[in-house]
């Protein structure tokens, strides 16, 4: 028996991604849950599991190619088809001849009223690869899990398919009545070659996905930026005192890690800040874990790795994953998994330069904090003139949810953590 194996939904919108090569070629003999095909979605390189067993018959793209979800991606043929039949024992004495001569069985046609067997849907819910959490709740969500394209590993079904799925069933809102039924895109009728050469590259994987995220999350999100300061003078001689410590554990200190240590406990303080607003019930979620994805700079564009629980992690800990997380986005190695789930997000382009910015929000959250350069500056302290080190901070907000005296009550607090280490390390969990 031939089966497909097709690009599974791996969720977050995700709806296509790019081959970046085969594990296995024609002719060779697979097993469930083997790796066999290499794809970069718009966030990750991503090894897929073949969910069947048997010999590869057709590959039907090759590197390079884009498939989107539902593509076939490998036509295999099940063991139960290329294992030889084992004949009954009292057969296997039958003459080659009098095997040779025996008639085929007629098969019995169906009659026109007459329906091939249908799967009972309990069956075919069965054979879902998925948890009893997970079945438990898309009974819950009222949503037949056997509808449900998994993206764990085998295609197993998670908790976060189930929800996704939910969200995609619930009717959409209604939409206002626009004067035109087709928008024409903004570029349409530009010329752009009537005054020169120009050269045009296809966008798409992270850059294209990015393009879609922050179109959405501007044109959803009413934003609101309120800008700070910190003094992170004694911050700095921290890192610095401490940054021997931290390499003899093979792990880079740097501002960053207080940086969302101190978010996560301004979290934990500010609970709105850790929410999320849900446009289908209309209802605001309160979070009670605190991940924090930060945004990483790679060659293929912006990727946010998350910390999970930062809130119970040390400050060498949060560093270290800060480390292994960067690195693997950077070479693509990252799980998508562990790109998803964040419930607050730093932007921090110190390292680049630059006094001010205005971060737009990664929805669904409702807020994000963006660090830049620290620089030495003349202020006033005391009454007198002294030079400290200053770092512009700034968060914007989604103001359906947060309003501009939640945002200063919070952006103080994260100020008064950086500007007094010892303060974080007392307050701080």
């Amino acid at each position: 028996m031939r089966e497909v194996f097709r690009l599974p939904d791996v969720g977050e919108g995700i709806a296509e991604a790019e081959i970046v090569e085969y594990l296995v070629n024609v002719g060779d003999i697979v097993k469930a849950d083997q790796n066999v095909v290499r794809v970069e979605t718009d966030k990750a390189v991503v090894e897929l599991p073949s969910p069947f067993s048997g010999v590869v018959v057709e590959i039907p793209h090759k590197p390079g190619d884009t498939v989107r979800v539902g593509d076939p991606l490998l036509v295999v043929e099940t063991e139960a088809a290329v294992r030889p039949a084992v004949p009954r024992r009292e057969e296997r004495a039958r003459p080659p001849e009098e095997e040779k001569a025996r008639p085929l069985p007629a098969l019995k046609p169906l009659k026109p009223e007459e329906k091939p067997p249908e799967t009972p849907p309990a069956a075919a819910a069965e054979r879902v690869l998925a948890t009893p959490h997970t079945r438990r709740l898309a009974r819950e969500l009222g949503i037949d899990i056997a509808t449900v394209t998994g993206s764990g590993r085998g295609g197993r079904v998670t908790d976060e398919d189930v929800r996704e799925a939910a969200v995609r069933k619930a009717p959409p809102p209604p939409r206002a009545p626009t004067a035109a039924a087709v928008v024409p895109p903004a570029t349409a009728g530009f010329d752009f070659e009537k005054y020169g050469p120009t050269k045009r590259v296809l966008l798409k994987g992270v850059r294209k996905r990015t393009a879609e995220v922050m179109a959405r999350a501007w044109s959803t999100i009413p934003h609101v930026t309120h800008f700070d300061e910190a003094d992170v003078t004694e911050l700095l001689q921290v890192v610095e005192r401490e940054r021997g410590l931290a390499e003899e554990r093979k792990v880079k200190l740097t501002v960053l890690s207080f940086l969302i240590k101190a978010a996560a406990e301004a979290l934990r303080r500010f609970p709105q800040f850790n929410a999320s607003l849900d446009e289908t019930t209309g209802e605001l979620v309160y979070k009670e874990y605190f991940n924090v994805g930060f945004a990483t700079d790679t060659e293929a564009g912006l990727m946010v790795p998350v910390i999970r629980d930062v809130d119970k992690k040390s400050i060498l800990q949060i560093a270290g994953e800060l480390q292994d997380l960067s690195r693997r986005a950077r070479d693509r190695s990252i799980e998508l998994d562990e790109m998803r789930g964040g419930t607050f997000t730093i932007s921090n382009v110190g390292a680049l330069g630059g006094r001010w910015a205005t971060p737009i929000i990664v929805h669904p959250e409702v807020a994000i904090l963006c660090s830049l350069r620290a620089r030495k500056q003349p202020v006033v302290r005391n009454d007198e003139i002294v030079i400290r080190t200053i770092m512009p901070l700034a968060v914007s907000f989604d103001h359906r949810v947060l309003d501009g005296a939640d945002a200063a009550r919070f952006m103080s607090y994260i100020v008064a953590l950086l500007e007094d280490p010892m303060r974080m390390l007392v307050e701080v969990a």
